[in-house]
């Protein structure tokens, strides 16, 4: 029995079928263009608004630290007796009622208030249009003058700092790790026997040689300021010497120094900048410290340190002396740790878990 099979023409429209669990289907994947190792530290670091925030601070104590000595027509070293001891006086602010001279001081009958531009009978003293902005020391020197002067010495050492640890201590520490054996022993005991001795004997020596000055404080930092950038490199030197890329280089011929510098320096830079951005506040904070002692820059040449031990002594009647190269100095050293600290978590994202 035989069947006969009609075809016929189906036509499907496009409203005839959906699709199950539309609402439930992933999103397409989308290709994002991709971007270098340093491009993504880049824009690490402008998410991290602590880091831009000390970078700002730098970027503005640094501006002021080259114009600043020059904004109001006072100098570092020039000494007027008849305007010692002045309270800071600003135009325009003082007509608020804060920074226009006046002062409080203790005295034995009580705390009286005092301004020293201004006669108290009403005759004139010859200081009704001067102004100094954070006042003056015990010899009628300007204070913001001076300030900034003492943060172009701080500045200095900062940059001292980097070059010691990225010159010497860098090369010192890839030389010794690349090496190994009995050159690593010889150069790591050496450091040791150095970092031994405290930084303080060392800069009393160099003065008993040299005199005391920003040549004695370099030379201490060259001393014993590139030991820490030393271990640090020494230690990824010995994580990465025995890598393939490492070994594929030297079979292929390549000298030693081209080996430390070209194939293992770049893949090392991330560990050296950051641990150069934690030197630099401890050295400016080496600096201001045997300045406070008396064993930095000679006056009249001014750094923070020595501004703030002479303000020490005249802490308890004049206490504004001491609050402007305490600011910048905090405000300084601060920024340098917050920006390096950001520097760290770009180049490392993982250490901000630890």
């Amino acid at each position: 029995m035989s069947k006969e099979f009609v075809t016929e023409s189906i036509e499907f429209l496009e409203n005839d079928f959906e699709l199950v669990g539309e609402e439930n289907l992933t999103n397409i994947d989308r290709i994002y263009a991709s971007q270098s190792y340093w491009k993504d530290v880049l824009s690490r670091l402008k998410k991290n608004k602590g880091a831009i925030l000390g970078l700002i601070c730098i970027i503005l104590i640094t501006f002021m630290a080259v114009v600043g000595v020059w904004m109001n027509g006072h100098t570092y070293d020039s000494q007027t007796i008849a305007h010692q001891n002045l309270a800071p006086r600003i135009p325009l602010i003082e007509n608020i009622g804060i920074f226009d001279g006046g002062e409080k001081m203790n005295t034995s009958q009580g705390a009286i208030e005092v301004n020293k531009y201004v006669s108290a009978n009403g005759s004139k003293t010859g200081l009704e249009d001067t102004y100094y902005w954070f006042g003056t020391d015990v010899l009628g020197r300007d204070i913001f003058t001076r300030t900034w002067m003492g943060t172009r010495i701080s500045l200095y050492i900062a940059l001292i700092a980097v070059a010691i640890d990225m010159i010497f201590g860098l090369s010192y520490g890839l030389i010794s790790g690349y090496f190994g054996g009995a050159v690593d022993n010889v150069m790591q005991r050496f450091a040791e026997i150095l970092n031994g001795i405290p930084s303080l004997v060392i800069v009393t020596l160099l003065i008993i040689v040299l005199r005391p000055g920003l040549l004695t404080i370099t030379f201490s930092l060259m001393i014993t300021g590139w030991i820490g950038m030393n271990r640090i490199a020494r230690a990824q030197m010995l994580k990465l010497k025995e890598q393939e890329f490492v070994l594929a280089s030297r079979t292929l011929g390549a000298k030693s120094l081209f080996i430390i510098f070209k194939e293992i320096l770049p893949n090392i830079l991330g560990a050296i900048i950051t641990n150069t951005m934690f030197s630099i506040p401890n050295a400016i904070f080496t600096e201001a410290f045997l300045a406070f002692i008396g064993l930095g820059v000679p006056a009249p040449m001014a750094s923070l340190g020595s501004l703030i031990s002479d303000a020490f002594k005249s802490f308890t009647t004049h206490p504004y002396m001491i609050v402007a190269p305490v600011i910048v100095l905090a405000i300084l050293m601060l920024s340098f740790n917050m920006l390096a600290d950001g520097v760290r978590d770009a180049f490392d994202p993982k250490m901000k878990e630890m």
